[in-house]
């Protein structure tokens, strides 16, 4: 056994548990350099709305089963171009929050109240970022990215509302997102 064989026997429990971390660098990388402001921020607004469907089900093993119908429905709704994915994903957002009103969760304090509020502050920097200068929606729209990036970590470390893999990719994904949007030319 050689020295070099420990150490990374040590490092492979870590990169298992940080697999949500990889995943999210590996796919900030192969769209690094090459996003537009547009889908970037019709995708801002499917972030929020995952946290807030999760919170209406009171199911956080639905995370990863509800980003891959959002995802699905993005990338279908894009290949169609017959109506924006920002127009689908602020509708389904409406119905999501009536959805939870007429439940009362609107009304009373807790985690879907407070979903529901980061579904508005979110999707307002998403259309915006849709509707302004393009120079100015693209600082907007970083700005909606890294802030959701908080907003992951923040469910991370309180071990609410999502899967804990997924808070974690979201959140390194996020903040990397942030980072290629700034650095655009």
């Amino acid at each position: 056994m050689n020295s070099a064989e420990p150490a990374r026997t040590r490092r492979t429990p870590w990169l298992i548990q940080r697999w949500p971390t990889a995943l999210a660098v590996a796919m900030s990388a192969l769209t690094f350099g090459g996003s537009e402001v547009a889908p970037l921020s019709e995708v801002l607004l499917l972030l929020p709305l995952l946290y807030l469907v999760v919170a209406k089900l009171r199911r956080r093993q639905a995370s990863w089963p509800v980003l891959v119908a959002g995802t699905t429905l993005f990338m279908v709704l894009r290949v169609l171009d017959v109506i924006a994915p920002s127009a689908v994903f602020a509708g389904a957002a409406l119905i999501v929050l009536i959805w939870g009103a007429m439940g009362g969760q609107l009304h009373r304090p807790g985690v879907f109240r407070i979903q529901a509020l980061g579904m508005l502050g979110f999707g307002a920097l998403a259309l915006a970022g849709l509707i302004v200068d393009p120079a100015l929606g693209r600082y907007l729209v970083a700005a909606g990215w890294l802030l959701h990036g908080v907003w992951d970590f923040i469910h991370l470390k309180l071990d609410k509302v999502v899967a804990r893999s997924y808070a974690e990719w979201c959140g390194v994904l996020d903040i990397l997102i942030a980072v290629e949007l700034v650095l655009m030319l």
